[in-house]
């Protein structure tokens, strides 16, 4: 599986601007049918006037993103499949098949960085809804220079 990112620039409720990014391809891991429960991972920041997080938060959730990338991709229990980031809050959104490994796995990703005030909320989405409202909202296609 091809692993493509695309980012877009979305609105929240509130009106401000929200980076949206999310994972393509991700039809073959949808049509399996066992990855059916969505975890959403908030980080509420002190946010800039732009909404967007100061320079320290913000190098702090890439190496989040980075560790979550990495160990989920070793142990295939997770697949991270939205980022959302913007009006004073960022949000990981993974889709998995075992609340308990997944939360052995997140913790061992995060084990070497220092403490982040995350909380977590899982929820079933069998239908992967959040994902394809997602997808509706902020898809860029893929272009032909990334093709090769």
């Amino acid at each position: 599986m091809k692993e493509r990112w695309w980012t877009a620039p979305a609105e929240s409720e509130s009106g401000a601007t929200i980076l949206v990014t999310g994972r393509d391809n991700m039809e073959e891991v949808i049509a399996k049918g066992k990855y059916n429960y969505r975890v959403t991972v908030s980080w509420d920041y002190n946010r800039l006037p732009n909404g967007m997080p100061e320079d320290g938060d913000a190098r702090q959730m890439e190496a989040a993103t980075d560790a979550f990338l990495s160990e989920f991709k070793k142990d295939k229990v997770a697949y991270l499949t939205g980022i959302y980031t913007g009006d004073g809050r960022r949000e990981w959104i993974f889709y998995t098949s075992n609340l308990n490994i997944f939360g052995k796995v997140f913790n061992r990703a995060l084990e070497d960085l220092d403490t982040m005030p995350l909380k977590l909320e899982a929820e079933s989405d069998p239908e992967w809804e959040e994902y394809k409202e997602m997808k509706e909202i902020s898809y860029i296609p893929e272009d032909e220079s990334e093709k090769f």
